[in-house]
C-alpha cells in the first residue's frame, strides 16, 4: 500500500502504547532508506502536528485520544502518500478533541496530501470534503459536492429525522446534533 502512494489510519487508537511518540511516527518512515529524507520528513509532520513535537519524547500511551489520533495521522505522513484514508478519525473523541482532528485533516490536505475519509459525523466530515457521498445500509444515497449536500433537506431526512444538517450552527450542542 505504501509503495503505491496510500496510507492508512485505522479506526480507533492504532499506536504502540509502550513507545514514544518518535518511534511511532518513525515506524511510518521504516521504509525509507535515506536517513536524511527520514529526519525530513520526521520534522515536516512534527510542524503539520505540533502536538506530535511537544511530545516527541512521550510515551505514546500517555497522550489523550485526540493527541494519539495526530500521532497516526503523523505516523501516515512519513513516507509522503499521494492519499490517506482515514477510517472514523473522531471515533471516541470528544468534541473538542474531535474538532482538533479535524483541524488537523484541513491542514494535512493543505500540506497536499489527498484524503479519503469514512466518518459517521456527517456534518463534520461534509464541512471538511469537497467532495461527499452518503452511504445509508451500504447504498449511495447522496453524492456530490459537499457543500451542496450539507444544503440538501434529503440528508437531514437521512440523518436527523428531517431536520436539515446545514453548516455548523454557533451552539454547544451542534456538533452532538450531526451524529448519525
Amino acid at each position: 500500500m505504501l509503495a503505491s502512494g496510500l496510507a492508512h489510519v485505522l479506526q480507533g487508537h492504532s499506536v504502540f502504547p509502550e513507545m514514544t511518540v518518535a518511534e511511532n511516527v518513525l515506524l511510518g518512515g521504516y521504509t525509507l532508506t535515506d536517513k536524511a529524507v527520514r529526519a525530513e520528513r520526521a520534522e515536516f509532520v512534527r510542524t503539520l502536528f505540533p502536538v506530535v513535537g511537544e511530545r516527541w519524547t512521550s510515551l505514546a500511551g500517555l497522550l489523550s485520544g485526540g493527541q494519539q489520533k495526530q500521532v497516526e495521522l503523523a505516523r501516515s505522513l512519513m513516507v509522503q502518500p499521494k492519499v490517506v484514508l482515514l477510517d472514523e478519525p473522531s471515533m471516541g473523541l470528544d468534541p473538542k478533541a474531535t474538532a482538533t482532528v479535524f483541524e488537523q485533516i484541513v491542514r494535512m490536505r493543505a500540506a497536499g496530501t489527498a484524503v479519503l475519509l469514512v466518518e459517521q459525523n456527517a456534518r463534520r466530515a461534509l464541512e471538511t470534503a469537497d467532495v461527499g457521498c452518503v452511504l445509508d445500509l451500504g447504498k449511495v444515497h447522496m453524492s456530490g459536492p459537499a457543500p451542496e449536500l450539507l444544503a440538501d433537506p434529503r440528508l437531514g431526512e437521512l440523518y436527523l429525522g428531517g431536520r436539515p444538517i446545514g453548516p455548523a450552527r454557533e451552539d454547544k450542542h451542534a456538533d452532538r446534533s450531526a451524529r448519525g
